[in-house]
C-alpha cells in the first residue's frame, strides 16, 4: 500500500487516473459524448479554485510528472494545466 504525503496528493492521483483512462479511451470503451462531459466538468471545477489552490494543484502535478516514468502519462501531467484551464489567470 503506498502512503502519500496528503489527501490532496492521493485525490490528484485518482484525478489523473480517471481523466488518463477517460482521455485515452476508445469510442467502443467510453461514449465520445461522456467523454467530453467528463473532461470539461473537471475543466470548469479545476476553473473554481483559488489561486493558491490552482498554484497547489499545478506544483503537484509537476512533482507528479518528473516522477512518471511513461512517457505519455508525462507529457498528459505536464499538459494538464493548460488542458484543464489552470493557467488562464496567469496570461
Amino acid at each position: 500500500m503506498s502512503v502519500y504525503p496528503s489527501l490532496t496528493h492521493v485525490l490528484t492521483e485518482a484525478l489523473v487516473d480517471v481523466l488518463w483512462f477517460v482521455e485515452g479511451s476508445e469510442d467502443e470503451q467510453v461514449d465520445p459524448d461522456d467523454a467530453v462531459k467528463v473532461l470539461e466538468g473537471v475543466a470548469h471545477l479545476v476553473s473554481k479554485l483559488s489561486s493558491d489552490q490552482r498554484g497547489e494543484l499545478i506544483d503537484l502535478l509537476g512533482t507528479m510528472a518528473e516522477a512518471e516514468a511513461d512517457p505519455a502519462r508525462r507529457e498528459f501531467l505536464e499538459g494538464f494545466p493548460e488542458n484543464f484551464g489552470l493557467l488562464e489567470d496567469a496570461a
